[in-house]
This record gives structure tokens, sequence and C-alpha cells, in this order.
């Protein structure tokens, strides 16, 4: 209800602004507008550190762990403008499920066609100059939290092939403020939903055979940022 009812109450201006293409991008400042609300109502503390780090101008590619569905309004209230592409199943949700196709991308990763549509999708919205946010694990793996899942080749490939900076994005305590299992840590003093955002890391000159040695060192990036923090 708290994730749904501040966005219920804007989602007329959500819905102009997704019928005039000239008005769409004003769909991002609503919905950091939405997480700005959300915070404040669940009392969740937010906190980011590093943001520093990523110039204002050009692309990137932002690559985040994934631990809980908290991570979706976290990534947006960092500030940072781009779309995310994740799961279909998103579509579903009432009321979010019409914003979030309308202005980021989607995919059925057990389907061929859709995950060869979403490719396309990423690329067009690249080069329409806006940034993306992927989670590279492909989901939320429970049995792993804390820890890393491995991580998918989508993200590394496309900025790969269109030369833009990864980011890696460390979530480390949303595991425990909203766990997987639905249960929620009432006790938010404990521990904020934090985010770190580290370096981008460079891909000029990088091919296709660097695919993996990007993903890996994207990988060490964040795990080891999780082990310090969940020490």
């Amino acid at each position: 209800m708290v994730f749904l009812i501040p966005f219920i109450l804007i989602f007329p201006l959500f819905w102009i602004t997704i019928q005039n293409k000239r008005w769409k991008h004003y769909g991002y400042d609503l919905t950091y507008l939405w997480s700005a609300i959300f915070f404040r109502i669940s009392t969740i503390k937010f906190e980011i550190q590093g943001k520093e780090n990523v110039p204002k101008d050009g692309l990137h590619i932002f690559c985040p762990n994934h631990s809980s569905y908290l991570d979706i309004a976290t990534m947006v209230r960092s500030g940072f403008r781009f779309s995310f592409v994740g799961k279909s199943s998103m579509e579903k949700l009432p009321f979010f499920g019409y914003m979030y196709k309308n202005l980021h991308v989607t995919v059925d990763r057990k389907n061929l066609k859709s995950r060869y549509k979403t490719i396309i999708k990423s690329r067009e919205v690249l080069e329409k100059g806006m940034s993306l946010t992927i989670f590279p694990e492909g989901g939320i793996n429970s049995k792993t939290l804390p820890g890393l899942a491995s991580f998918k080749d989508g993200a590394f490939r496309l900025a790969i092939e269109k030369q833009i900076p990864i980011v890696p994005v460390t979530i480390p305590y949303n595991w425990i403020i909203l766990a997987d299992n639905g249960k929620f840590d009432v006790d938010t003093s404990r521990h904020k939903s934090k985010i770190i955002v580290h370096t981008p890391i460079d891909t000029n000159g990088m091919n296709e055979k660097d695919i993996e040695t990007l993903k890996q060192n994207t990988f060490k990036v964040i795990e080891a940022e999780l082990e310090t923090q969940n020490q």
C-alpha cells in the first residue's frame, strides 16, 4: 500500500505525460517524485555515496546488485535519469505496471523473441540519449543473499557495443529491509536503503572478447563492497 498509494495519487500526471511523446521525458521526473514520497512515508532512510563519481553528461549503463523489490525505488531515488531494463512481470502491477511498460524496457527472459526485442529497444533508448539500469543478476536469487548470483552478459555486451561506461552500483541492505519473502524489517533505524555508486568502468577500445573480463571486474567491485558493508 505504501508503494502504490503515492503512485496512484500522481498517476493522472503519468498518464498525461505518456500520451504525448514530447512530454514523455517528464515521466522520469514524476518517477523520482514518487520515489521521494515513498521513502518519506515508509520511514525508510535513504543514503547515497559516490554520486560524484558519475559525470552528469554522457551515457552510462548502471549495474546494481538485486536483492529486493525495494531496489527499484532505491535506484530511482538516486536522482540519475535512466530507463530500466526489467522483468515483464512488472507490467502486471496495477497502475505502476502501466508506467513501467511505457517508460522502461521489459523482457520475458523465458521467451527468445522477447529477449531479442529487448536488445533492440535497449539500443534505441541509448541512441535517444537515455542511460540504462540493468540488474546483471537477471533477478533476485534469495539463495545467495547477501552475496551475488552470477551475472548475465547482456549489460556488458551492450556497453561494449555502444562503447558506454559500466557503472557498478552496490545496494547493501535492501535484502534486510524488505526481504524477497515479503518480510519487512520495521526497525529501519538499523539499516538505511543505502546505495554506493562506484567509479565507472571505461569500455573504450573493448570488443566482444572483453565481455567476460568486464563482467568479472564489475562483479568483483560489487562483491567486495557487499562484503565490507555486511561484516
